[in-house]
């Protein structure tokens, strides 16, 4: 079982633009055995919001060992090959630590804001994921598209990873686990994915042919996530901080099929996450590897939780979670 952390990129009201926090939570992460630090990515936050590509850069400047993952960059919005190139940068300068995790998005403003068509993000998805494999691999790439054409196009700095990084997707329909398995090397689960549901997603992903080219596949869960001496300290640490967030989800996702999803009581959102004592948390996580999963990532900072509060939970994670997990 490997971990991720789900860095939180949000910038406080009328804060300054500083990773301060966040390269101090990554460095504390691998230091405690984390495999990952986990980004995702947002747009039209009035507040702030960290961007992506600069951030796994910095991250990469700021750390030594630690994987560097995204879940997700919203393809749909981006050149391809500006993607490509700016993905093998990273992965190259980081010493070929990069997962690149995607998603289609969601958000009408976000696509109103790139000037792209929502209804063409399935088609606008698999293409830039084409080219982007393509441009990793091969040393020349003639491509004629619905949206992109290339003529001998090709990178001059290609990825460390050999053959290429590995390419994630997330999404809970059957539809995105279908594209995953064709395109892609791992499934990012939802993090309001339940428990009761998950071994059945886990098994049709399991089933599904693999698409020429993939990597071996993997399953990547994605929980809420925190661990305290007590329960008790766990809930009233995260709590508040969590809801919070969860009244910006409903918001945004009021056009996607789970909005319901966010708004629930205490004892849902405990059910489907990662919280409580070193003993409950290891717990937890031992169930979804029997349930078939290979890592889990874990959001331990929602936006008003204070970065003292997620410092000690990374460092509750390492010194007593996954002790007792590899135990």
């Amino acid at each position: 079982m490997r971990l991720g952390l789900y860095l939180n990129l949000y910038r406080p009201d009328g804060g300054p633009v500083s990773l301060t926090e966040a390269v101090e939570q990554a460095r504390l992460a691998e230091e405690a055995g984390f495999d990952w630090v986990v980004l995702g990515e947002r747009h039209l936050h009035r507040a702030g919001y960290h961007e992506v590509l600069t951030t796994l850069t910095w991250l990469a400047a700021h750390t030594d060992r630690i994987g560097l993952a995204t879940a997700g960059i919203i393809a749909p919005l981006y050149h391809p090959v500006h993607l490509a190139q700016q993905l093998a940068h990273i992965d190259a300068l980081s010493g070929g630590r990069l997962t690149a995790g995607f998603v289609l998005g969601y958000r009408p403003e976000e696509f109103a804001l790139f000037g792209v068509e929502k209804a063409e993000r399935v088609a606008r998805f698999e293409e830039a994921l084409e080219i982007l494999r393509r441009l990793w691999t091969e040393e020349s790439v003639d491509h004629e598209g619905r949206f992109h054409r290339l003529d001998s196009a090709f990178l001059s700095t290609r990825p460390a990873q050999d053959p290429r990084p590995r390419i994630w997707n997330g999404g809970r329909v059957s539809a995105v686990l279908e594209r995953t398995a064709r395109m892609c090397d791992g499934w990012t689960t939802s993090f309001n994915e339940t428990d009761a549901e998950l071994p059945g997603k886990i098994a049709e992903y399991r089933g599904l042919e693999r698409g020429e080219g993939t990597l071996d596949s993997e399953v990547i869960v994605c929980r809420e996530g925190f661990c305290a001496p007590t329960a008790e300290a766990a809930r009233a640490a995260l709590e508040g901080p969590l809801r919070g967030l969860y009244d910006d989800y409903t918001g945004w996702k009021r056009t996607s099929m789970d909005a319901a999803r966010y708004a629930q009581d205490w004892d849902p959102i405990a059910a489907r996450s990662v919280i409580g004592t070193p003993e409950e948390c290891a717990e937890r996580l031992a169930a979804y590897s029997a349930m078939g999963a290979d890592g889990v990532v874990l959001r331990i900072q929602p936006p008003l939780m204070p970065h003292k509060d997620a410092m000690g939970a990374i460092e509750a994670f390492g010194s007593g979670v996954l002790p007792l997990l590899h135990r």
